[in-house]
């Protein structure tokens, strides 16, 4: 589950790429939220999945879909509109598990010595990867640099609030819940935006792909992670989103793959497999 979901995770730069020119980014977002729900319910009736049975259970979902659906991919893709590279955005997201294990560290929460040394090297290789990237495009501004950093910290809040108050249910029902939250609380920007949407081949394929792959896909796979796991062994998983992505972008751009991002990629792996290892039993 793991591979998968860093292999699905990381296509969304490569669709960013795709429907970026041809779409303001709160009205694809909305779109892509709408049609992700229209997907999803055919799947649960069908199915024949209960819903959540309190109404505390679907606050603590809308919480979370504001955060880490509205809040985090509005700000990614609104970063990214206003001039900020994909290395540089990459860069400032993947500071997600050094904030989540200095949280926990806060809380009471236990980080071992050899979980805090992967997050350093995984963080260490994510600079190398993306280090490149640097001054293509990416100049930084105070407008795109709060939209990535208001993400970053959408994402870590959004993460820990999941893992300490969502309770386990459906995750298609879970799924429904938090996307129609974000729907709400996107539709007044996108609303907002004067830009037209140009539903042309490539758009229409960025669409489909943030439908069924990201959000189907990815975003099901990432509760279920958060679940099923601990937050700091979750997140170092984010380490791994930009060498993937990397890595299609020389299979698909033919954009180059330097020394250094390999290294770097070897680095970030070592990382997070110190992150993520179970302690060997006595």
């Amino acid at each position: 589950m793991p591979a998968v979901f860093v292999l699905i995770w990381s296509t969304g730069f490569i669709v960013a790429r795709y429907g970026m020119p041809h779409a303001p980014p709160m009205k694809f977002l909305v779109v892509r939220y709408a049609l992700s729900i229209l997907c999803f319910l055919p799947w649960i009736g069908l199915a024949g999945v209960s819903w959540p049975r309190t109404r505390v259970q679907w606050l603590h979902l809308a919480v979370t879909g504001v955060l880490m659906h509205a809040i985090y991919l509005g700000g990614v893709w609104a970063a990214v509109k206003a001039g900020m590279g994909s290395g540089l955005s990459a860069l400032i997201v993947g500071l997600q598990p050094v904030l989540t294990a200095i949280w926990l560290s806060a809380t009471g929460g236990r980080v071992a010595a050899r979980q805090w040394t992967g997050l350093v090297l995984g963080f260490v290789g994510l600079v190398m990867v993306v280090s490149r990237k640097f001054g293509q495009g990416g100049e930084a501004n105070w407008l795109n640099m709060s939209l990535a950093v208001a993400a970053l910290l959408s994402i870590t809040l959004g993460t820990l609030y999941q893992k300490r108050f969502v309770t386990r249910c459906d995750v298609r029902t879970a799924n429904v819940v938090q996307l129609g939250a974000a729907f709400m609380a996107t539709l007044p920007l996108a609303l907002m935006e004067v830009e037209a949407m140009d539903w042309n081949a490539e758009l229409c394929w960025a669409m489909a792909w943030s439908v069924l792959a990201l959000t189907l896909g990815g975003s099901s796979l990432l509760y279920l992670l958060i679940q099923r796991g601990a937050a700091t062994t979750v997140t170092s998983l984010m380490y791994l989103v930009p060498p993937a992505t990397a890595l299609m972008a020389w299979l698909l751009f033919a954009e180059p793959i330097s020394a250094l991002t390999i290294a770097g990629t070897a680095l970030t792996a070592v990382g997070v497999s110190l992150v993520v290892r179970q302690p060997r039993a006595a």
